[in-house]
C-alpha cells in the first residue's frame, strides 16, 4: 500500500506565527513547516499567486498550444476543465478576462461535442451546455444563454444509459442541479428530474433483489461503491432530488450498509465483495465516501453519517498524500475532504489539514514530479487528472468557506 502514497509526517497542528524562525523546523522538511506556520491570510496569498500562475500555464498548455481548437471537450480530461478553472478564477478575483476566455473555450467545446453520445456533466454534452449557460448568465448574453439552455433541453438519455456519475443518469442529473443553482430554480423542471431519479431508484431496487443493501448498481459488470462509478456518487446526486420518504429511506439504508461494511482500517472497498484495501481516492475509497457521508449528515440530520465522514477523513489524513496531483485520484482531490468537513462543522482542525495537504503540493509537487516520484497525470494539465486540479485547489483555499469539490459538491 505504501507505494501509493507518501508518509504523512506533518504535525497534527502547527502554531501560526509571523516569525518564520519560530517554526523550529530543521532538515528537508523545514520549508513545508515554515509554510504551515504562516498565518492563514499569508498562506492564502501564496495559494492565490500559485493558483493564478498555474492557471496561466494550464491555459497555455491546453488551449494556446492546441491552436485554440478542441479535441477532447470533456471536463474530466479536456478543454472544458480549463474553462471550469477559468470560471473559478473569475469567481475568486473578479477578473473578467478569465470569464471572456472561459466563454471562448466553452464555444469550442460546444462545437466539438455536437453529436456526442455522452450526456453527463463531467464527461458529456450536458457539462458543455450547463457551463455555457452559467457563463452566458455571468456575461449578460441572453441570446447565448438561451442557446445553451435549448441545447441542454435537446439532450436525450439513450437506451441502456448507466446510472453512475461520469457517464450515466446521475451525471446528467448533477448538470440539471448545477443549472438550477446557478441560472435559477426551475430552469430544469423538477418533474423532469424526479422522473429520472425514479428510474435510478427502480434500477437500484431491481439489482438489489431485496438484499441487505436497498439499492445496488453495476457499471461494466462491476458493483462499484465509489464516487465516480458507484454508490457514493449516485447517492450524492439523489440527495439533491425531491424524493418521497420511502425513497429517502432507500438512500439512507444504502449509505448505512456501506458504513457497516467498511474495512477495519476505516477505508472502503472499491466494489461489492472486493477485499483489497488499497485505494484512497475520490473515485474509489474513503475520500469520495467522506464527501457523500458529510452531505448525508446535512441532508438527513443524522449523526451516524457525520461520524462516518470524520472516520473516513482520518484515513485520508493518514494515507491520502497520494503520489499523484489530481482531483480524481490525487492529493488535490483528497484535500477537499477536509475543506468539506470544515465548511459543515466549522472545526478549524479540518482547515489546518486542508492547508497541510495544499502546502505539501505547493512546497513539494514540482520537485517530486521532476524527480519522477510523483505523477502529474496521464493528461498532466487536465482538471481531474492533472495540474488544473491543483490550481483549482489553490484557488479554493483562498476562500475555504466557499470551496466546493469541482463537479461534485453544489
Amino acid at each position: 500500500m505504501a507505494d501509493r502514497f507518501f508518509p504523512n509526517d506533518m504535525p497534527n497542528s502547527v502554531p501560526e506565527t509571523d516569525d518564520p524562525s519560530a517554526a523550529g523546523a530543521v532538515g528537508s522538511s523545514s520549508s513545508l513547516l515554515k509554510l504551515l506556520s504562516l498565518p492563514y491570510s499569508k498562506t492564502a496569498e501564496r495559494f492565490l499567486r500559485a493558483g493564478l500562475d498555474l492557471k496561466e500555464k494550464v491555459v497555455k498548455e491546453t488551449w494556446v498550444r492546441a491552436g485554440r481548437r478542441v479535441k477532447d471537450f470533456s471536463l474530466y480530461t479536456g478543454a472544458l476543465g480549463t474553462a471550469f478553472l477559468l470560471l473559478k478564477s473569475y469567481q475568486v478575483t473578479g477578473d473578467r478576462r478569465d470569464l471572456t476566455l472561459c466563454n471562448e473555450i466553452v464555444r469550442g467545446c460546444d462545437s466539438a461535442s455536437q453529436g456526442s453520445k455522452y450526456v453527463t456533466f463531467i464527461c458529456g454534452r450536458a457539462g458543455v451546455c450547463a457551463l455555457g449557460a452559467v457563463v452566458a448568465k455571468h456575461t449578460g448574453d441572453e441570446a447565448l444563454l438561451n442557446h445553451y439552455l435549448k441545447a441542454f433541453q435537446e439532450i436525450n438519455l439513450p437506451p441502456g444509459v448507466p446510472n453512475e456519475l461520469l457517464y450515466g443518469r446521475a451525471g446528467y442529473l448533477w448538470a440539471c442541479s448545477f443549472l438550477n443553482k446557478h441560472v435559477g430554480d426551475g430552469t430544469i423542471p423538477s418533474t423532469h428530474m424526479i422522473e429520472i431519479a425514479k428510474e435510478i431508484i427502480t434500477d437500484g431496487r431491481k439489482l438489489s433483489n431485496k438484499g441487505s443493501c436497498p439499492l445496488m448498481y453495476e457499471w461494466h459488470g462491476t458493483k462499484y461503491w465509489g464516487a465516480a462509478h458507484g454508490l457514493a456518487g449516485i447517492m450524492h446526486v439523489l440527495m439533491d432530488m425531491d424524493l418521497k420518504p420511502e425513497e429517502c429511506e432507500f438512500v439512507k439504508g444504502t449509505l448505512a450498509y456501506m458504513i457497516q461494511n467498511c474495512f477495519r482500517s476505516g477505508n472502503y472497498p472499491s466494489s461489492e465483495g472486493k477485499d483489497t484495501d488499497r485505494l484512497v481516492h475520490w473515485c474509489h475509497g474513503a475520500p469520495g465516501l467522506a464527501l457523500t457521508f458529510n452531505k448525508a449528515a446535512l441532508v438527513f440530520k443524522d449523526e451516524q453519517f457525520l461520524r462516518a465522514a470524520t472516520d473516513a477523513a482520518e484515513v485520508v489524513w493518514n494515507r491520502g498524500l497520494l503520489k499523484r496531483v489530481g482531483v480524481c485520484h490525487g492529493v488535490s482531490g483528497n484535500a477537499h475532504v477536509f475543506l468539506s468537513l470544515y465548511r459543515s462543522t466549522g472545526n478549524v482542525e479540518y482547515l489546518y489539514r486542508a492547508k497541510a495537504f495544499t502546502c505539501f503540493l505547493l512546497d513539494k509537487a514540482n520537485q517530486l514530479i521532476a524527480e519522477g516520484k510523483m505523477h502529474s497525470g496521464d493528461r498532466p494539465y487536465s482538471l481531474f487528472e492533472g495540474q488544473a486540479g491543483m490550481a483549482y485547489l489553490f484557488l479554493n483555499m483562498v476562500k475555504p468557506s466557499e470551496s466546493l469539490f469541482p463537479a461534485y459538491e453544489l
